[in-house]
Parts: C-alpha cells; structure tokens; sequence
C-alpha cells in the first residue's frame, strides 16, 4: 500500500519462479456470488501457482445463494479441483435485502447459459464464516481473502470472530468507484450496492484492505481476440469462453466496449501478484442511506490518508499487461490443470507447466 502518490503498477508476468522469497504460496480465499467474471476469475487462481486455493466462501449477489454455491461446485469441477472445499454463506443482506439481482447480466443461472457437469463433491457442512475463521485462526501464514461478491460474509466474521478477521494478511475487496460513478445506480457499484451496510463495516475495520473498483476494472477490457486466444486452448478454457457470450452483450451496452470488463479477475491479479495495481491510501465511507446515493463509496482523494482504518484504493492499472495476465494464465490453465497441485501451499515447487 502507498500513502502519497500512487504507486506505479507492476507489470504482471512469469516472476513467481524468479524470485525465491515469493516461493511460498498463499493461501488463499475466494469470496464470491457467481456470477460470470467471478468464474473467470476463480479459473484465474487455480492457474496460478502464486497462491493456494485452501476455500470458497459464497454468498448471494449476482444469483441466489444456493445458485451461486452450486456454480462454485461446478467451476471448480470444471478445473479438476473439486478438492477445494466450499462453504455456504449469507444469503441475504445484513439490513435490507438486496433489491433486484443481476441475471440480465450473468444469465438467470448465473454463467451466461453454459450448464457446466455437477461436481461430485458437496458442500462444506460448516457456515462460510466458520469456515474461513477456522482456516485464518490454524493457517500458518497470513492468508489472503478476495472478497469479490457483497461483502455480508466478511461483516460476519468480523462481528462473530473478530480475532480471526484480524488474523486475515490481505483483504482484496472488488467493488465501488472513486471517480466513475456506479454501474447499477448512478452512484453505486454492484457489490456495494448489494449490501451497503455490511460494506461500511467491513471498510471501516481497519483491515489491510486493497478495494478494486470501476476505477481500474473499466478500463480493463478482453477483447474477441484475447476471448479466441484461449478459447482455442483445451476444453476448460472453451467453456470459460463460453460463459462470455451473454457478458460481451452486456458490456456493449452498459459501457460501450467492445469486449468483456474483468472486474473480478483484475482483484485475484492483484491477490496473486501484490503491487499489479497502483494504489493510494484514502479515508473511503459508504453511503447506506435510503437515497439516490445508497450503496456509493465516497471516496477522500484530497490528500493521502494517514487514518488507521484507510483503505488502498486502486487508482492506477496497466491494463494491456492485466489482460495478458488472465489470457496467459487461462491458456496455461488449459494445458496443465490436471496437472497442478493439489494439496496446500507445503508444495513450494515452481511450476513449468502454469506460467503467464
């Protein structure tokens, strides 16, 4: 995190193996409503040899819950990781419930019409946050938490196990906008927007929390022929293509770009490489108001935050080099998932067969 001037991007690439203190993978959680590019970007962590995918937490969003715990199943499934436990989490907003979902942009079931095979495994009997407190409280190093759906899950367990919300290395949050206004209202980003309360706690907790939003994601765009590029690559990348069908639609329509907005998949780069994205520390509050502005980030960007609960507030991406990231991992993907570990970050050998 930087506290003056944003810090300048790092460009993402084939480091992991290079560098001998990033060798130790990181545990990793997902926390995640899918949803498309949550998907895309669950594929992304599991092609990536940086971080150990340990849990997946879900929680309503873009679909109902027990639809968007079926598709982290079934993503996984698709990837030959039905190892990594799931765990069912909120289902409905800390306050009011959340007033409309986003099929008319996910699908009514959530992957853009793709029906993926049913995973054999089931779901984790524990509660999501139970889970993750049980993961942060025996895990040996830090771990690091993308919470990429509403943040009702994290509210949670920093109210029911705060020692173990405390005990989290990095919280990577995508949601809200410091200058591009919102993509569901005027004013708010979708997660956000979805349950504004549980947002102010968990960004006003003082966790080391990095928050990704329109600001950065935007910009970031795949395009038909970074989608054809691993289409072209195995059967796993094909039906992550496939999910993009109804996305590029909607992308076409809401932003005017000719291609895919990679929300969620540009927050796990910033998760699995630290410093892709330049950041700067600001005081941020959301509006939970009953108003035009509920569920806005208002975000302080007159001067740095020197404030013990600022949040690193993406404000600078290289997005050429983010989407070569998340082509190249899907491609390798593609080619060397039933080959990647299986087990937890003990495994500390490089890879040779998952590389960008």
């Amino acid at each position: 995190m930087t506290s003056g001037a944003p810090a300048t991007p790092r460009r993402v690439g084939p480091v992991w193996w290079d560098d001998p203190v990033t060798r130790t993978r990181t545990p990793l959680v997902i926390d995640t409503d899918p949803g498309i590019d949550d998907a895309l970007a669950i594929l992304l962590a599991l092609a990536s040899p940086e971080v150990d995918l340990r849990l997946v937490t879900t929680v309503h969003g873009n679909v109902e819950l027990a639809q968007t715990t079926e598709n982290a199943l079934r993503v996984l499934h698709l990837a030959g990781r039905s190892d990594v436990p799931v765990a069912a989490g909120a289902g409905t907003s800390l306050v009011v419930p959340q007033p409309e979902r986003a099929g008319h942009v996910h699908g009514v079931a959530g992957l853009g019409g793709v029906v993926l095979p049913p995973s054999p495994a089931a779901v984790d009997p524990r509660p999501a946050v139970t889970a993750l407190a049980d993961l942060l409280t025996t895990s040996e190093e830090p771990v690091t938490v993308a919470a990429i759906g509403p943040l009702t899950n994290i509210a949670l367990l920093l109210a029911v196990y705060p020692g173990a919300a405390a005990r989290i290395g990095r919280l990577i949050v995508m949601g809200g906008s410091a200058t591009r206004g919102g993509n569901v209202t005027a004013a708010a980003e979708f997660n956000i927007w979805a349950d504004p309360e549980a947002a102010a706690v968990v960004l006003r907790a003082g966790l080391p929390t990095v928050l990704v939003g329109l600001d950065v994601t935007l910009p970031t765009v795949l395009t038909a022929a970074d989608i054809a590029r691993f289409a072209a690559a195995g059967p796993v990348a094909a039906q992550a293509a496939a999910f993009l069908g109804q996305y590029v639609d909607h992308a076409r329509t809401a932003y005017g770009t000719d291609g895919v907005v990679v929300h969620d998949a540009l927050a796990l780069t910033e998760a699995i490489v630290p410093g892709t994205l330049g950041t700067v520390l600001r005081d941020v509050v959301v509006d939970t108001g009953p108003g035009a502005g509920r569920g806005q980030t208002l975000v302080d960007r007159r001067a740095a935050s020197t404030a013990p609960d600022a949040v690193a507030v993406a404000e600078q991406v290289d997005s050429e080099a983010a989407v070569g990231f998340l082509v190249g991992r899907l491609v390798d993907l593609a080619g060397g998932a039933d080959r990647a570990p299986q087990t937890s970050g003990r495994d500390t050998r490089p890879s040779d067969t998952i590389q960008s």
